[in-house]
């Protein structure tokens, strides 16, 4: 199988590019700097020079290829709406119309379980509860994206595949240490879905290479739930401390996933089913 994957040099896609090699498939990456792309180039991959918001040539850096998995995003904090517009939703719909043109139907897209922050629900999230507007810069964006791509879907045959990926950690990413600082108001109550890289990637592929789930969504999760509380003390604090008003974020459930539905439909089985147990294989 060919892949074209965006956002390879990104925190997804840095881990999934290589894993695709391993696992035989040849991948052709799109990324707007040779030099921090050398290692994957290293490791197998054809290499296209290119910016993705702004590229008259995407058709032809498609051509050829089974599928399209697109990664790339903007969500670091302090980016404007109109960047995020730009990369997140723009882009996407570009790049999608890209691929119909090349005649790739096959398009994996990486959504975010921030979709469902604010959803009033006692339960973990599922694909098809009802998504209240977000407030945040990214899931807005992500959501706009889904729902244009489900409108080619719907009126131009793009095979589009969304993946909603939990709160990704291992493999080297710093991500649980990045966030910690930023939860340490929030109720060591409420609970997170995580998902390890090599189940992100393995979820992508299995996205990329099962026919007949056009227009799916699904969930990208471990089995297991993790409080704030505990990943806090998993690594070693700091202390928790509630603010003036007391504690942030106490609808416990939103940033849950439900992943019955992978489990069904694509057979997707974490190999680390809780952060305990890639810590225990030391796979942090």
């Amino acid at each position: 199988m060919k892949l074209f994957v965006t956002g390879a040099t990104g925190k997804v896609g840095s881990r999934l590019v290589p894993y695709l090699l391993k696992q035989g498939h040849a991948v052709r990456i799109l990324v707007r700097s040779a030099e921090r792309a050398l290692t994957l180039k290293e490791q197998g991959a054809e290499v296209v020079l290119g910016d993705l918001v702004d590229n008259e040539n995407l058709t032809e850096a498609i051509r050829g290829v089974d599928a399209v998995v697109h990664t790339a995003a903007q969500f670091r904090g302090g980016i404007s709406e109109e960047v995020a517009r730009a990369v997140n939703l723009d882009a996407t719909i570009a790049l999608a119309k890209a691929a119909l043109a090349a005649g790739v139907t096959r398009f994996v897209f990486t959504s975010t379980s921030n979709v469902y922050r604010d959803t009033n629900v006692n339960r973990p999230c599922r694909e098809d509860d009802i998504l209240i507007p977000a407030k945040e810069i990214y899931p807005k964006t992500k959501i706009a994206a889904e729902e244009a791509l489900l409108k080619l879907y719907r009126e131009q045959g793009l095979d589009i595949r969304i993946m909603r990926l939990a709160f990704v950690y291992g493999n080297g990413d710093p991500h649980i240490e990045e966030i910690l600082p930023y939860m340490i108001n929030w109720n060591p109550l409420k609970k997170l879905s995580p998902v390890h890289h090599e189940d992100v990637s393995q979820a992508l592929l299995l996205a990329a290479s099962t026919p007949g789930i056009g227009g799916r969504i699904y969930n990208v999760a471990d089995d297991n739930p993790i409080t704030i509380g505990e990943l806090y003390k998993l690594h070693g604090g700091p202390e928790q401390v509630p603010n003036k008003d007391g504690w942030l974020m106490s609808n416990l459930w939103e940033l849950t996933a439900d992943t019955e539905r992978i489990k069904k439909e694509l057979n997707f089985h974490p190999k680390y089913p809780s952060i305990y147990t890639a810590k225990d294989r030391g796979a942090l």
